[in-house]
């Protein structure tokens, strides 16, 4: 074997390597939102990517983890040991003014409109497996 083909061989060994690293390490990335927290669902969980809505809030937990107290946004405070559901139930009540599916649906897709970016159609975010 020559001194090419062993390099072209080992080119093509790096790039199977590197490139099955990179899609283990983006498929690792996804998760599903809270799919257990609904009665019976009729959509998967959303697929969505922790470490890129960081990036995206500059690190600030609490754009997406807030905290109210009365009502009232509490600045500066985060929720983010918290699930989602643990803070709003399934069905509206005074002590719960926004059911999960709408606080979900209101936080991620209004901040997709604000930035015009993002998922903003049901499939586009409950994708089937």
């Amino acid at each position: 074997m020559t001194h090419s083909n062993r390099f072209i061989i080992f080119l093509i060994v790096l790039f199977a390597a590197v490139g099955t690293g990179f899609f283990c390490y983006a498929e690792q990335d996804l998760e599903r939102l809270d799919p257990w927290a609904f009665e019976s669902p009729r959509r998967p969980g959303a697929v969505f990517s922790h470490d890129d809505h960081i990036f995206l809030a500059d690190d600030d937990c609490s754009v997406c983890h807030h905290v109210y107290e009365n009502g009232e946004l509490v600045p500066d405070e985060s929720s983010e040991d918290l699930y989602c559901s643990d803070c709003h139930s399934l069905k509206p009540g005074p002590d719960n003014p926004m059911p999960l599916e709408a606080a979900y649906h209101n936080l991620c897709r209004d901040c997709h409109f604000d930035r015009s970016q993002g998922p903003v159609l049901c499939g586009e975010c409950h994708v089937k497996e």
